[in-house]
């Protein structure tokens, strides 16, 4: 699978769709801008500052950096502020609203802000951990739930469910984040910033060692 078709299939898992210009272009926003200086443009700043946890729960640091070291809680703020359609952006207002509510209940703490890797990461977890059939019921119930809106019905979702949205939403982020950061792309991927020789069909292991190509 190419790369392109890859990134739009990751997408339409998540519910969204985008391409490879306008990827570039937000991580391309993201690049020199620090920790110190960054105001959410989406999250409220106690969820910014959650989310820069969880994005390092689920990537962690180790002989490479970690998930918020490249970025990609910018990455995910200004992705869900300028890519996703406004239904989308209340849907993910209201999960990372059942899933902090969720951290805080269970750690006695009053703001996100607050919370500790450790207590973030059972509520990751236990979000995240669904059996197969699980995950097809979940998808079918958000399904239901945007299709209910979209027809002016009455929509009622899990809580549960909502959570689950949450971490598999921001897991998928994350994970395209970082391997769309400068630099993965640059020092772990296969780094081409100069097309050379087109070359169709060829070997992996002969062209870039077994690396896949950075987009």
């Amino acid at each position: 699978m190419d790369r392109r078709k890859a990134l739009r299939n990751m997408g339409l898992a998540l519910g969204y769709t985008v391409t490879a210009p306008t990827l570039i272009s937000i991580v391309q926003s993201c690049k020199n801008e620090t920790e110190l200086e960054w105001t959410p443009d989406f999250f409220s700043k106690d969820e910014g500052a959650a989310l820069t946890k969880l994005v390092d729960i689920i990537i962690p640091k180790t002989d490479t950096p970690s998930a918020s070291e490249t970025q990609v809680h910018l990455f995910i703020d200004r992705f869900t502020d300028q890519v996703m359609e406004p239904q989308q952006q209340e849907f993910v207002k209201m999960s990372i609203g059942r899933f902090m509510e969720k951290a805080l209940k269970d750690s006695e703490k009053e703001k996100a802000g607050d919370l500790t890797p450790e207590e973030l990461e059972p509520v990751l977890a236990t979000a995240l951990k669904t059996t197969p059939e699980d995950q097809i019921k979940n998808f079918e119930a958000i399904k239901q739930y945007h299709e209910a809106l979209t027809d002016g019905k009455e929509a009622i979702l899990a809580e549960d469910i909502f959570r689950f949205a949450f971490a598999n939403n921001l897991r998928g982020l994350t994970i395209m984040g970082y391997k769309t950061s400068e630099y993965v792309g640059e020092e772990i991927l296969e780094y081409l910033p100069v097309p050379g020789e087109y070359i169709p069909c060829d070997d992996l292991q002969e062209l870039t060692g077994g690396k896949a190509w950075s987009i």
